[in-house]
């Protein structure tokens, strides 16, 4: 049995001690002729050359190591897969006869339509499966909101601008470019220097500003473009503001999620689910980031689609009545340890990592293996998806956990969906902003005597003093925080009056002994109060839909073998057209019986398309597998026809009236093309390669 192939290490290892030998040998030939002995230098010379031989071997199985899958390759196939996207329109650069923007794309026709299918795909595996109450909010969000959620103040990604034109470049790029490249490209890397990039690479995410700007320096980076020195890193806030109404005086900001609006949108929810907990809203919308580099195509963009859920739950019981139904899915998974030590992902069963605590909590694990679910029905490459969770310095201080299912493609391991317990955070800090308690209860079994905070405004003096502000005032009191409350009571007692920070008002009120009373009493409870925590599934449908095209997409030989086609193996569920119906040759009798068809697959709900081109059959074939249709109709007769798989290229023979229903079982998933083959008669005929 053969061994396994040596480490990159040990290639390494194994360069450096041949190399160091050349240069050893090299020394020996040259201090030969310095003393001019002649007997000796021509064995020395030879011995030279074997060792240059030697040493160009290690560095070519140390490139291919460290090449494999990557770098010109990996540019080669990125290329083939957008040029084909472009090419057939499913995205291209927004305002391209201007040039364009950075950042901003616009899908075409076949690309609408998998983004459609991806959503409506979406809509079904989450928001039907857990009855989930969906919403829609506006993409404008007043300033208030997003200084409540933290964005005003911490919505920021590490900046660096270049020392002389003033071009801006995100700092953890710059740091993980160079990493990168230096490890593809650089043969002569020690392996303790090969360590130390791939552990920079590693808790990138978990820098601190200040180790990110000592990297940079350290490492002698500039700007990629000028070669000129960059300045330290400093926060740069993503956000695009813009105001609301025409005085200006209205701030507000095009929105960088769409969780906020579920927030805020909490109380009515949980009235309308009739005050039953766990619950969980949902949203579809645009959501928009001013990136500091916007590159790699879709992935990385200023405005896209979110599909974001937020999952409501007792912070004291995050079990899920349905965690049975993931628990024994298993597949990679890259906890932080295995991250700080330097290791690969593993595959882990999803019951073992919740048991063990590696994950928080089981309704965390569940949504887990619900994503796991959706991106591989959706045609992601199990083996090139991952579940990473977030470093110490990567998770805000209120999460109680936090993974990024990742998938591989061209650029790396790219984030696409996020997955987070944010315990109670946002609605507290949404209570204590508006005034408003966004609050659950439970009742308790038996009543049971505690000790609580009463909270008494006086609306009559209140009203007095602060007139059509009254209300606001009022809500801010009852909203105060046990401590908050008690502060102002010792303040009354001792001054007659304090001031008070009513946020929807933008200032400091004062209030008197007589406007409120706050007091500590006995009371028999009936219910738990208590704010929910909220575990977050954020979806980044351009992202997923970009990986999905990269991992559906292969070449196959023409009839000819003088030209590779290029084709989308995309599940029938996501794929932009579902079939094609193509009449065999220019005949009366074929068309009718096409435009009946056409209409029957109409009526059945099923995108279609007809070719009645006059180029062959297999030219025709090819045209539509490189949009990925996964199934073609041929007509040549007015009661049978044949229906082609794209990927197996294999035919069946079907009776006219009989497609519309196979087809729709086909795409809808009732049925399988080996359910098709053995109930229906096969044919060979044209495969489909051009000819």
């Amino acid at each position: 049995m053969a061994g396994s192939a040596p480490s990159e290490d040990a290639l390494r290892r194994a360069l450096a001690e041949r190399q160091a030998a050349v240069d050893a040998q090299a020394e020996a030939v040259r201090s030969l002729k310095a003393a001019g002995v002649k007997a000796g230098v021509d064995a020395a010379v030879e011995a030279l050359k074997a060792l240059k031989i030697e040493a160009g071997a290690a560095a070519r199985r140390l490139q291919a190591a460290v090449g494999s899958g990557s770098g010109a390759a990996r540019e080669e196939m990125r290329q083939a897969v957008v040029n084909t996207l472009e090419r057939k329109l499913f995205y291209i650069p927004s305002f391209k006869i201007y040039r364009g923007v950075a950042g901003l794309y616009d899908y075409g026709p076949p690309g609408c339509a998998v983004k459609s299918n991806v959503l409506a795909f979406w809509r079904q595996h989450f928001v039907l499966e857990e009855n989930m109450l969906e919403v829609d909010c506006p993409c404008v969000t007043p300033e208030v909101v997003l200084k409540a959620s933290g964005h005003v103040e911490k919505f920021t990604d590490l900046m660096v601008k270049d020392e002389k034109t003033g071009t801006c470049y995100r700092a953890d790029h710059l740091l993980k470019d160079f990493c990168k490249d230096k490890l593809e490209k650089d043969l002569a890397l020690s392996p303790e220097t090969a360590a130390e990039f791939k552990h920079v690479l590693a808790v990138l995410d978990d820098l601190s500003p200040e180790q990110l700007g000592a990297k940079i320096k350290e490492y002698g980076i500039v700007a990629p473009d000028t070669k000129n020195p960059v300045s330290a890193p400093y926060p740069f806030n993503l956000m695009f503001q813009t105001y609301i109404g025409p005085t200006g005086l209205s701030v507000g900001y095009m929105r960088p999620e769409t969780a906020q609006g579920i927030f805020v949108n909490f109380k009515d929810l949980y009235n309308y689910n009739g005050q039953k907990l766990p619950f969980a809203a949902a949203q579809i919308g645009q959501a928009f980031r001013n990136e500091i580099s916007p590159r790699q195509g879709l992935l990385r963009v200023r405005e896209f689609t979110l599909a974001e859920i937020e999952h409501f739950v007792d912070p004291e019981d995050k079990s899920h009545p349905k965690f049975a139904d993931v628990a024994n899915l298993e597949f990679l998974m890259f906890p932080r340890e295995l991250q700080l030590s330097g290791e690969s992902a593993k595959l882990l069963k999803l019951a073992d990592a919740v048991s063990k605590g590696t994950v928080n909590n089981e309704t965390l694990g569940y949504f887990i293996g619900r994503v796991y679910l959706f991106l591989t029905r959706l045609g992601i490459d199990k083996s090139r998806l991952r579940f990473r969770q977030h470093l110490p310095n990567e998770m805000a201080h209120y999460a109680a956990d936090c993974w990024d299912a990742e998938i591989e493609c061209s650029y790396g391991w790219i984030e696409c969906v996020g997955i987070a317990d944010r315990s109670a955070y946002d609605l507290k800090a949404h209570s204590e902003k508006s005034g408003v308690p966004l609050v659950a209860y439970a009742k308790f079994s038996r009543p049971k005597e505690v000790e609580k905070l009463v909270i008494v405004p006086s609306k009559k003096d209140l009203g007095l003093a602060f007139k059509g502000n009254q209300k606001m005032v009022v809500e801010a009191l009852e909203a105060m925080s046990e401590k908050e409350a008690l502060d102002m009571k010792a303040a009354l007692e001792s001054k007659g009056e304090t001031n008070f920070q009513v946020c929807m008002l933008g200032k400091d009120v004062v209030i008197t002994k007589k406007m409120v009373s706050i007091s500590m009493e006995k009371k028999m409870e009936h219910q738990r109060v208590f704010t929910p925590s909220v575990v977050e599934p954020s979806f980044g449908i351009g992202r997923i839909i970009y990986c999905l095209f990269e991992h559906s997409f292969y070449t196959r030989p023409s009839k000819s073998e003088e030209e590779q086609l290029n084709v989308f193996r995309f599940p029938p569920i996501v794929a932009p057209i579902k079939c094609t119906v193509f009449p065999l040759v220019k005949n009366p009798e074929f068309d009718d019986a096409a435009k009946l068809l056409a209409k029957e697959l109409t009526a059945a709900g099923i995108a279609h398309i007809i070719d009645t081109t006059a180029i062959s059959i297999g030219r025709r074939y090819a045209r539509t597998d490189e949009i990925g249709v996964p199934f073609a109709v041929t007509v040549d007769s007015a009661t049978e026809v044949t229906i082609r798989e794209r990927d197996s290229k294999q035919q069946v023979r079907v009776g006219i009236n009989e497609v519309a229903s196979v087809v729709k079982q086909l795409t809808e998933g009732q049925s399988t093309w080996t359910d098709v083959e053995f109930k229906y008669p096969s044919h060979i005929g044209p495969q489909g390669d051009q000819e």
